[in-house]
């Protein structure tokens, strides 16, 4: 079989104008609640798509750690690829594709850093040895494996066992501005539903076309 021949059939569900909620962040919940009880194997993981200063684009997985009417958050290095890609274009998209459900939810807004608080209690909540990890990896940036260990042991004897959270570390959130939900279908006539705020701040909800 040749790549090209590679296809999935989509009909579990389809996706109507009337039976979506007037905000999309209700919507975004409806669908994650079923994405955790359906056994998606990794319902929080999204790519993370930025550019740099030049509209180079980079992507990634990051996991999804919280979400409400002010926007979705993750957690990384500020000084990561990522991070710094940020610092000078601090726009973002999310992607997150269910394919279990045969679905995708599309994000796209402005970044920001969460606050120093909210930062420091997600960081606590963490596993030691991710906490460690956090000072010992300088993300993005080229290091020998035995290095890496070595930091992690040297780290894990000096800071113990409540360490703090390192100041190069912590959330962004981004608020959303457009949210797209796509609904697989037959024949690629996929159900595609988006949410774009308006200049008033307010919703709009249209129907694309597949």
């Amino acid at each position: 079989m040749s790549i090209a021949d590679i296809r999935q059939t989509y009909q579990k569900f389809e996706l109507l104008e009337s039976a979506v909620a007037a905000d999309p962040y209700t919507q975004f919940g409806q669908w994650f609640e079923q994405a955790l009880h359906s056994e998606v194997r990794e319902p929080t993981a999204m790519t993370l798509a930025t550019a740099d200063i030049a509209g180079r684009p980079s992507a990634r997985i990051v996991l999804l750690k919280d979400f409400d009417a002010r926007g979705f958050v993750f957690y990384t290095n500020y000084q990561s690829r990522k991070g710094l890609e940020l610092s000078v274009n601090p726009q973002a998209g999310l992607l997150f594709f269910w394919p279990e459900l045969e679905r995708q939810v599309r994000i796209e807004g402005p970044v920001s850093p969460v606050s120093a608080a909210e930062s420091d209690a997600y960081y606590a909540s963490r596993p030691l040895g991710s906490r460690i990890g956090a000072w010992a990896s300088p993300q993005s940036r080229p290091i020998a494996h035995d290095v890496l260990a070595a930091r992690v042991a040297e780290l894990t004897q000096e800071l113990g066992d409540n360490p703090a959270r390192p100041p190069h570390w912590g959330g962004y959130r981004l608020e959303a501005t457009r949210i797209e939900f796509w609904q697989g279908r037959p024949s690629r006539l996929h159900d595609r539903l988006v949410y774009a705020r308006d200049a008033e701040g307010d919703w709009a909800l249209d129907r694309i076309a597949p």
